[in-house]
């Protein structure tokens, strides 16, 4: 699937194909465009310099940048060897921090990775060993889950690995609403710069609303299945479903904006899906089969969180002001 568009492309005021071959001639002859990393972050001052330890790794090559955008309160910009890191704390969503860092630069891509992921040296070389068509807006890089340790009491990094949680094939399945998640992502400046980049005030759903806008506003996604990062799932079983309910509040946003993207399960079958799936987990487990039993005595909560976070707004909380402040 290397390289195949998933979106169909219809190019309103399509060039001629005597402009077409001239404009390819005058491209760039290197594979790999400048590049503007960009990560968004919210944690201890700790994870902050471990996070940048580990962003200087990249090959970085004339042009390219990496940024954090600190999405804590009080951020302050700091240079960590070839590390910018900007403040991007007026609004406390990762989305309103990856536009931040996109503006700080101005490279033709951008890619977007989370802070608890793994990237290789190479990833920029392994994004444009193939060069994006002219149409794509968008580049699909794969997420693989953690292995989990081999040792007990990782039930949730275990469950994520056995699932694929984060696979970009669970969100590249459906042509039609399919969406590269931010933990790895590529996107061409020009079509980021057109749709107005994310939407800054939500929660959970900004990387689907982008593809669904440039979609919509006719630029393509190819897939980068080469280009794959290591991703470091929830460590228990109480953030994991925390997670998923953030997901399910982002989900029901899209829903409403995009009608006919996630729509929601019916909850009588849902009910009895579950119940399914306990029993056979309990079954499992006496026979000893562990990682079925885990799949099937965490299925029903998982799914029931994240259909259960629908019913919460997906917008941040509001801050509240310390003792001896106003609000």
């Amino acid at each position: 699937m290397d390289g195949v568009p998933v979106w169909q492309h219809r190019e309103r005021n399509p060039p001629a194909s005597g402009q077409r071959a001239a404009r390819r001639r005058f491209q760039r002859v290197s594979p790999c465009p400048a590049v503007d990393v960009v990560v968004p972050f919210r944690g201890s001052a700790a994870q902050l310099d471990q996070l940048a330890a580990r962003l200087g790794t990249p090959a970085l090559r004339d042009g390219d940048s990496v940024t954090i955008a600190d999405n804590r309160s009080g951020a302050a910009e700091a240079q960590r060897g070839a590390v910018r890191i900007i403040a991007a704390s007026e609004r406390q969503t990762s989305y309103h921090a990856r536009n931040r860092g996109a503006d700080t630069n101005r490279a033709p891509w951008l890619v977007f990775v989370d802070t608890d992921v793994l990237a290789p040296p190479d990833l920029l070389d392994r994004y444009f060993a193939q060069p994006p068509a002219d149409e794509t807006g968008v580049l699909a890089g794969a997420v693989l889950d953690e292995t989990p340790p081999d040792e007990a009491g990782h039930r949730a990094v275990r469950y994520a690995y056995l699932k694929a949680s984060m696979s970009q094939e669970i969100t590249l399945a459906d042509a039609r609403w399919a969406f590269a998640q931010t933990a790895n992502a590529a996107v061409r400046r020009a079509a980021f710069a057109q749709v107005g980049g994310f939407e800054a005030a939500i929660r959970s759903g900004g990387d689907a609303d982008l593809c669904f806008r440039l979609r919509a506003a006719g630029w393509a996604l190819e897939r980068r299945e080469q280009a794959a990062v290591v991703h470091h799932n929830r460590t228990t079983v109480a953030r994991m479903l925390g997670q998923r309910t953030r997901h399910g509040a982002g989900a029901a946003w899209l829903s409403r904006r995009w009608p006919g993207a996630l729509p929601r399960r019916r909850w009588p079958g849902l009910v009895l899906w579950g119940m399914r799936r306990a029993v056979e987990g309990l079954a499992a487990a006496a026979r000893g089969d562990r990682d079925e039993a885990l799949l099937g005595l965490l299925d029903g909560p998982a799914v029931w969180a994240f259909e259960l976070g629908r019913l919460i707004p997906n917008r941040p909380r509001p801050r509240l002001a310390a003792p001896g402040r106003r609000g």
